[in-house]
Protein backbone atom coordinates (compact mmCIF):
# COMPACT_ATOMS: atom_id res chain seq x y z
CA UNK A 1 0.00 0.00 0.00
CA UNK A 2 1.45 3.37 -1.19
CA UNK A 3 2.44 6.12 1.85
CA UNK A 4 1.88 8.55 0.00
CA UNK A 5 -0.72 11.14 0.69
CA UNK A 6 -2.82 12.21 -1.97
CA UNK A 7 -1.63 15.49 -2.10
CA UNK A 8 1.40 14.39 -3.04
CA UNK A 9 0.15 12.23 -5.97
CA UNK A 10 -1.63 14.85 -7.46
CA UNK A 11 1.48 16.89 -7.78
CA UNK A 12 3.63 14.33 -9.61
CA UNK A 13 1.00 13.44 -12.02
CA UNK A 14 0.63 17.27 -12.51
CA UNK A 15 4.48 17.14 -12.97
CA UNK A 16 4.02 14.14 -15.07
CA UNK A 17 1.34 15.63 -17.45
CA UNK A 18 3.54 19.28 -17.74
CA UNK A 19 6.55 17.09 -18.60
CA UNK A 20 4.83 15.75 -21.46
CA UNK A 21 3.40 18.25 -22.85
CA UNK A 22 6.72 20.18 -22.89
CA UNK A 23 8.37 17.10 -24.64
CA UNK A 24 5.53 17.32 -27.02
CA UNK A 25 6.14 20.83 -27.41
CA UNK A 26 9.76 20.34 -28.33
CA UNK A 27 8.93 17.70 -30.70
CA UNK A 28 6.62 19.79 -32.64
CA UNK A 29 9.09 22.59 -33.02
CA UNK A 30 11.78 20.59 -33.74
CA UNK A 31 9.89 18.25 -36.26
CA UNK A 32 8.22 22.01 -37.83
CA UNK A 33 11.53 23.24 -37.75
CA UNK A 34 13.06 20.28 -39.81
CA UNK A 35 10.03 20.38 -42.38
CA UNK A 36 10.91 24.19 -43.06
CA UNK A 37 14.69 23.44 -43.51
CA UNK A 38 13.67 21.13 -46.11
CA UNK A 39 11.44 23.24 -47.67
CA UNK A 40 14.02 25.66 -48.34
CA UNK A 41 16.33 23.25 -49.64
CA UNK A 42 14.25 22.26 -52.08
CA UNK A 43 13.34 25.73 -52.83
CA UNK A 44 16.86 26.31 -53.61
CA UNK A 45 17.66 23.23 -55.59
CA UNK A 46 14.97 23.99 -57.84
CA UNK A 47 16.26 27.11 -58.65
CA UNK A 48 19.91 25.99 -59.22
CA UNK A 49 19.19 22.50 -61.06
CA UNK A 50 18.07 22.32 -64.85
CA UNK A 51 19.18 22.03 -67.99
CA UNK A 52 22.43 24.10 -66.87
CA UNK A 53 23.22 24.04 -63.12
CA UNK A 54 23.78 27.12 -61.52
CA UNK A 55 25.84 27.66 -58.25
CA UNK A 56 24.23 29.17 -55.28
CA UNK A 57 26.89 32.15 -56.03
CA UNK A 58 25.47 32.57 -59.20
CA UNK A 59 21.80 32.42 -57.84
CA UNK A 60 22.90 35.17 -54.84
CA UNK A 61 24.48 37.25 -57.97
CA UNK A 62 20.92 37.43 -59.71
CA UNK A 63 19.06 38.27 -56.05
CA UNK A 64 21.35 40.56 -55.16
CA UNK A 65 20.85 42.24 -58.63
CA UNK A 66 24.69 42.11 -59.83
CA UNK A 67 23.95 39.09 -62.15
CA UNK A 68 24.32 39.07 -66.12
CA UNK A 69 23.32 37.64 -69.32
CA UNK A 70 21.57 33.87 -69.32
CA UNK A 71 21.66 33.76 -65.73
CA UNK A 72 20.00 36.40 -65.20
CA UNK A 73 16.94 35.52 -67.58
CA UNK A 74 17.14 31.80 -66.36
CA UNK A 75 17.25 32.24 -62.73
CA UNK A 76 15.55 35.82 -62.47
CA UNK A 77 12.67 35.02 -64.65
CA UNK A 78 12.07 31.16 -65.15
CA UNK A 79 13.72 29.48 -61.87
CA UNK A 80 12.89 31.87 -58.70
CA UNK A 81 9.14 32.76 -59.40
CA UNK A 82 8.65 29.33 -60.33
CA UNK A 83 10.25 27.88 -57.17
CA UNK A 84 8.39 30.84 -54.66
CA UNK A 85 5.06 29.68 -56.26
CA UNK A 86 5.85 26.32 -55.83
CA UNK A 87 6.98 26.86 -51.99
CA UNK A 88 4.09 29.20 -51.06
CA UNK A 89 1.26 27.06 -53.22
CA UNK A 90 2.49 24.15 -51.96
CA UNK A 91 2.17 25.69 -48.61
CA UNK A 92 -1.50 26.88 -49.24
CA UNK A 93 -2.55 23.30 -50.00
CA UNK A 94 -1.09 21.88 -47.42
CA UNK A 95 -2.68 24.77 -45.03
CA UNK A 96 -5.97 24.24 -46.65
CA UNK A 97 -5.79 20.18 -46.46
CA UNK A 98 -4.93 20.24 -42.82
CA UNK A 99 -7.82 22.34 -41.61
CA UNK A 100 -10.49 21.01 -43.98
CA UNK A 101 -8.83 17.36 -42.11
CA UNK A 102 -8.35 18.09 -38.26
CA UNK A 103 -11.89 20.07 -38.38
CA UNK A 104 -13.78 17.24 -40.12
CA UNK A 105 -11.71 14.65 -37.87
CA UNK A 106 -11.45 12.47 -41.31
CA UNK A 107 -8.82 12.20 -43.52
CA UNK A 108 -11.17 12.21 -46.35
CA UNK A 109 -12.45 15.37 -45.81
CA UNK A 110 -9.91 16.83 -48.29
CA UNK A 111 -10.23 19.76 -50.30
CA UNK A 112 -9.78 17.32 -53.67
CA UNK A 113 -12.04 15.16 -52.45
CA UNK A 114 -15.15 16.90 -51.78
CA UNK A 115 -15.70 19.14 -54.91
CA UNK A 116 -14.08 22.71 -54.20
CA UNK A 117 -11.10 22.22 -56.69
CA UNK A 118 -13.62 20.59 -58.70
CA UNK A 119 -15.89 24.00 -58.64
CA UNK A 120 -12.15 25.79 -59.78
CA UNK A 121 -11.79 23.32 -62.24
CA UNK A 122 -14.98 24.44 -64.05
CA UNK A 123 -15.16 28.20 -64.01
CA UNK A 124 -11.76 27.87 -65.36
CA UNK A 125 -12.44 25.66 -68.14
CA UNK A 126 -15.69 27.64 -68.68
CA UNK A 127 -13.21 30.71 -68.62
CA UNK A 128 -10.93 29.22 -71.34
CA UNK A 129 -13.40 27.45 -73.43
CA UNK A 130 -16.37 29.55 -73.58
CA UNK A 131 -15.34 33.08 -72.33
CA UNK A 132 -11.91 33.11 -73.71
CA UNK A 133 -10.40 34.69 -70.57
CA UNK A 134 -6.52 34.52 -69.93
CA UNK A 135 -4.26 35.62 -67.30
CA UNK A 136 -5.98 38.13 -64.49
CA UNK A 137 -9.49 36.79 -65.45
CA UNK A 138 -9.18 33.45 -65.40
CA UNK A 139 -7.70 33.66 -62.10
CA UNK A 140 -10.76 35.81 -60.36
CA UNK A 141 -12.91 33.22 -62.46
CA UNK A 142 -11.30 30.21 -60.80
CA UNK A 143 -11.35 31.47 -57.30
CA UNK A 144 -15.08 32.55 -57.68
CA UNK A 145 -15.91 28.64 -58.88
CA UNK A 146 -14.11 27.26 -55.59
CA UNK A 147 -15.80 29.66 -53.42
CA UNK A 148 -19.16 28.93 -54.67
CA UNK A 149 -18.72 25.38 -54.50
CA UNK A 150 -17.84 25.53 -51.36
CA UNK A 151 -21.17 27.50 -50.81
CA UNK A 152 -23.13 24.65 -52.00
CA UNK A 153 -21.67 22.09 -50.00
CA UNK A 154 -21.74 24.16 -46.72
CA UNK A 155 -25.36 24.94 -47.52
CA UNK A 156 -26.54 21.49 -48.75
CA UNK A 157 -24.78 19.88 -45.56
CA UNK A 158 -25.97 22.60 -43.34
CA UNK A 159 -28.94 20.61 -41.40
CA UNK A 160 -30.65 23.39 -38.48
CA UNK A 161 -26.28 23.88 -38.34
CA UNK A 162 -23.18 21.76 -39.43
CA UNK A 163 -23.76 21.16 -35.16
CA UNK A 164 -27.17 20.12 -35.25
CA UNK A 165 -26.56 16.50 -37.04
CA UNK A 166 -25.08 13.14 -35.23
CA UNK A 167 -22.68 12.53 -38.26
CA UNK A 168 -21.94 16.26 -39.88
CA UNK A 169 -18.71 15.11 -41.18
CA UNK A 170 -20.02 12.57 -43.37
CA UNK A 171 -23.11 14.89 -44.61
CA UNK A 172 -20.39 17.14 -45.61
CA UNK A 173 -18.01 14.60 -47.63
CA UNK A 174 -20.71 12.99 -49.02
CA UNK A 175 -22.63 15.95 -50.48
CA UNK A 176 -19.17 17.20 -51.25
CA UNK A 177 -18.48 13.64 -53.72
CA UNK A 178 -21.82 13.87 -55.60
CA UNK A 179 -21.33 17.29 -56.15
CA UNK A 180 -17.73 17.30 -57.44
CA UNK A 181 -19.06 14.00 -59.78
CA UNK A 182 -21.24 16.31 -61.18
CA UNK A 183 -19.11 19.26 -61.71
CA UNK A 184 -16.35 16.96 -63.30
CA UNK A 185 -18.92 15.59 -65.97
CA UNK A 186 -19.62 19.27 -66.76
CA UNK A 187 -15.92 19.89 -67.12
CA UNK A 188 -15.71 16.94 -69.39
CA UNK A 189 -18.40 18.23 -71.62
CA UNK A 190 -17.28 21.54 -71.76
CA UNK A 191 -13.95 19.59 -72.96
CA UNK A 192 -15.58 17.60 -75.38
CA UNK A 193 -17.69 20.47 -77.11
CA UNK A 194 -14.35 23.47 -77.01
CA UNK A 195 -12.60 24.34 -79.88
CA UNK A 196 -9.23 22.29 -79.97
CA UNK A 197 -6.72 25.25 -79.47
CA UNK A 198 -8.83 26.09 -75.97
CA UNK A 199 -8.84 22.30 -74.96
CA UNK A 200 -4.89 22.16 -75.14
CA UNK A 201 -5.15 25.36 -73.42
CA UNK A 202 -7.54 24.14 -70.64
CA UNK A 203 -5.68 20.78 -70.37
CA UNK A 204 -2.12 22.22 -69.19
CA UNK A 205 -4.61 24.13 -66.51
CA UNK A 206 -6.25 21.68 -65.67
CA UNK A 207 -3.08 18.82 -65.23
CA UNK A 208 -2.08 21.36 -62.26
CA UNK A 209 1.51 22.98 -63.31
CA UNK A 210 4.06 25.53 -62.84
CA UNK A 211 5.67 26.12 -66.40
CA UNK A 212 3.85 29.29 -66.91
CA UNK A 213 3.85 30.89 -63.79
CA UNK A 214 5.58 34.18 -63.26
CA UNK A 215 6.67 37.11 -61.02
CA UNK A 216 2.91 38.23 -61.39
CA UNK A 217 2.00 34.98 -59.53
CA UNK A 218 4.37 35.09 -57.02
CA UNK A 219 2.71 38.30 -54.41
CA UNK A 220 -1.22 36.67 -54.52
CA UNK A 221 0.56 33.31 -53.71
CA UNK A 222 2.55 34.50 -51.01
CA UNK A 223 -0.21 37.19 -49.21
CA UNK A 224 -2.87 34.71 -49.25
CA UNK A 225 -0.80 32.28 -47.81
CA UNK A 226 0.32 34.50 -44.95
CA UNK A 227 -3.07 36.17 -44.19
CA UNK A 228 -4.57 32.30 -44.59
CA UNK A 229 -2.01 31.44 -42.28
CA UNK A 230 -2.40 34.28 -39.80
CA UNK A 231 -6.07 34.19 -39.92
CA UNK A 232 -6.72 30.31 -39.17
CA UNK A 233 -3.44 31.07 -36.52
CA UNK A 234 -6.69 33.49 -34.59
CA UNK A 235 -9.46 30.82 -34.43
CA UNK A 236 -7.06 27.80 -34.26
CA UNK A 237 -8.31 27.54 -30.42
CA UNK A 238 -11.79 26.81 -32.13
CA UNK A 239 -10.08 24.38 -34.17
CA UNK A 240 -8.19 22.52 -31.82
CA UNK A 241 -11.73 22.45 -29.48
CA UNK A 242 -13.76 21.20 -32.19
CA UNK A 243 -11.99 18.41 -33.04
CA UNK A 244 -13.44 16.92 -29.97
CA UNK A 245 -16.90 17.02 -31.02
CA UNK A 246 -19.75 19.50 -30.65
CA UNK A 247 -20.80 19.07 -27.05
CA UNK A 248 -17.48 19.86 -25.43
CA UNK A 249 -16.80 22.53 -27.85
CA UNK A 250 -20.17 23.86 -27.13
CA UNK A 251 -19.56 23.29 -23.28
CA UNK A 252 -16.67 25.75 -24.29
CA UNK A 253 -17.88 27.94 -25.36
CA UNK A 254 -17.27 27.66 -28.69
CA UNK A 255 -19.86 28.79 -31.09
CA UNK A 256 -19.89 25.83 -33.12
CA UNK A 257 -21.34 26.80 -36.52
CA UNK A 258 -19.94 30.12 -37.25
CA UNK A 259 -16.37 28.74 -35.84
CA UNK A 260 -16.82 25.71 -38.57
CA UNK A 261 -18.18 27.97 -41.62
CA UNK A 262 -15.07 30.61 -41.12
CA UNK A 263 -12.38 27.94 -40.60
CA UNK A 264 -14.31 26.60 -44.02
CA UNK A 265 -14.29 29.97 -45.90
CA UNK A 266 -10.62 30.95 -44.84
CA UNK A 267 -9.60 27.32 -45.73
CA UNK A 268 -11.41 27.03 -49.16
CA UNK A 269 -9.94 31.01 -50.10
CA UNK A 270 -6.41 29.81 -49.82
CA UNK A 271 -7.16 26.48 -51.66
CA UNK A 272 -9.23 28.60 -54.65
CA UNK A 273 -6.29 30.84 -55.05
CA UNK A 274 -3.45 28.02 -54.82
CA UNK A 275 -5.77 26.22 -57.45
CA UNK A 276 -5.95 29.44 -59.98
CA UNK A 277 -2.39 30.10 -59.53
CA UNK A 278 -0.67 26.81 -60.77
CA UNK A 279 -4.19 24.53 -61.63
CA UNK A 280 -5.22 21.45 -59.63
CA UNK A 281 -1.74 20.22 -58.22
CA UNK A 282 -3.58 17.14 -56.82
CA UNK A 283 -3.52 15.10 -53.44
CA UNK A 284 -1.19 17.69 -51.80
CA UNK A 285 -4.19 18.99 -49.81
CA UNK A 286 -4.72 15.12 -49.02
CA UNK A 287 -1.53 14.70 -48.40
CA UNK A 288 -0.06 16.90 -46.03
CA UNK A 289 -2.11 16.66 -43.10
CA UNK A 290 -1.62 13.01 -42.27
CA UNK A 291 1.86 13.41 -43.10
CA UNK A 292 2.06 15.73 -40.91
CA UNK A 293 0.27 14.48 -37.89
CA UNK A 294 2.19 10.96 -38.46
CA UNK A 295 6.01 12.66 -37.86
CA UNK A 296 4.46 15.22 -35.05
CA UNK A 297 2.89 11.93 -33.31
CA UNK A 298 -0.14 14.73 -32.13
CA UNK A 299 -3.85 15.04 -33.41
CA UNK A 300 -3.30 18.45 -32.70
CA UNK A 301 -3.55 20.68 -35.69
CA UNK A 302 -0.41 21.10 -37.72
CA UNK A 303 -1.18 24.03 -39.62
CA UNK A 304 2.46 24.77 -40.12
CA UNK A 305 3.99 21.64 -40.46
CA UNK A 306 1.15 20.56 -43.06
CA UNK A 307 2.35 23.89 -44.54
CA UNK A 308 5.88 22.58 -44.90
CA UNK A 309 4.91 19.19 -45.99
CA UNK A 310 3.07 20.68 -48.84
CA UNK A 311 5.56 22.84 -49.97
CA UNK A 312 8.15 19.69 -50.04
CA UNK A 313 5.44 17.48 -51.92
CA UNK A 314 5.17 20.12 -54.43
CA UNK A 315 8.75 21.14 -54.90
CA UNK A 316 9.88 17.57 -55.11
CA UNK A 317 7.52 16.73 -57.66
CA UNK A 318 9.08 19.83 -59.82
CA UNK A 319 12.39 18.39 -59.11
CA UNK A 320 11.63 15.05 -60.38
CA UNK A 321 9.26 16.33 -62.76
CA UNK A 322 11.76 18.12 -64.63
CA UNK A 323 14.61 16.06 -64.49
CA UNK A 324 12.94 12.57 -66.02
CA UNK A 325 14.21 11.05 -69.15
CA UNK A 326 11.11 11.55 -71.01
CA UNK A 327 11.11 15.24 -70.85
CA UNK A 328 9.20 17.39 -68.57
CA UNK A 329 5.86 16.28 -66.98
CA UNK A 330 3.33 18.53 -65.04
CA UNK A 331 3.85 18.60 -61.36
CA UNK A 332 0.45 17.57 -61.09
CA UNK A 333 0.66 14.23 -62.62
CA UNK A 334 3.82 13.41 -60.33
CA UNK A 335 1.56 14.28 -57.61
CA UNK A 336 -1.11 12.11 -58.83
CA UNK A 337 1.07 9.09 -59.33
CA UNK A 338 1.37 9.10 -55.64
CA UNK A 339 -1.72 10.32 -54.29
CA UNK A 340 -3.88 7.69 -56.30
CA UNK A 341 -2.37 4.61 -54.43
CA UNK A 342 -2.41 6.11 -51.08
CA UNK A 343 -6.05 7.09 -51.26
CA UNK A 344 -6.91 4.11 -52.23
CA UNK A 345 -5.05 2.23 -49.36
CA UNK A 346 -6.89 4.27 -47.21
CA UNK A 347 -9.95 3.55 -47.77
CA UNK A 348 -9.17 0.19 -48.17
CA UNK A 349 -7.87 0.57 -44.72
CA UNK A 350 -10.92 2.02 -43.34
CA UNK A 351 -13.04 -0.23 -45.14
CA UNK A 352 -11.15 -2.80 -42.76
CA UNK A 353 -11.49 -1.29 -39.78
CA UNK A 354 -15.09 -0.78 -40.10
CA UNK A 355 -15.83 -4.44 -40.36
Amino acid sequence: MSSKDPATMTEEGTASVSLSRRRSRRRRAVITTILIAVAIFLAIADVCLGHEVYSLSDVWSVISGSGSGGAQFSIGEIRLPRALVALFCGAGFGIAGTSFQTLLGNVLASPDIIGVTAGANLAAVLAITVLGLSGLALFGVAVAGGLATACCVLLLSWSRGLASSSSPTSRFILVGIGIAAMLNAATSWLMVRADQWDVQAASRWLTGSLTDVGWSDVIPAVACVVGGYLALTVVGKSLDILRFGTPMATGLGVKVNSARAGIIVISVMILSVMTATTGPIAFVSFLAGPIAVRLLGSQKPALLSGAAVGAIIVLLADIVAQHLPSGKVPVGVMTSLVGGPLLVFLVARMMRKAE
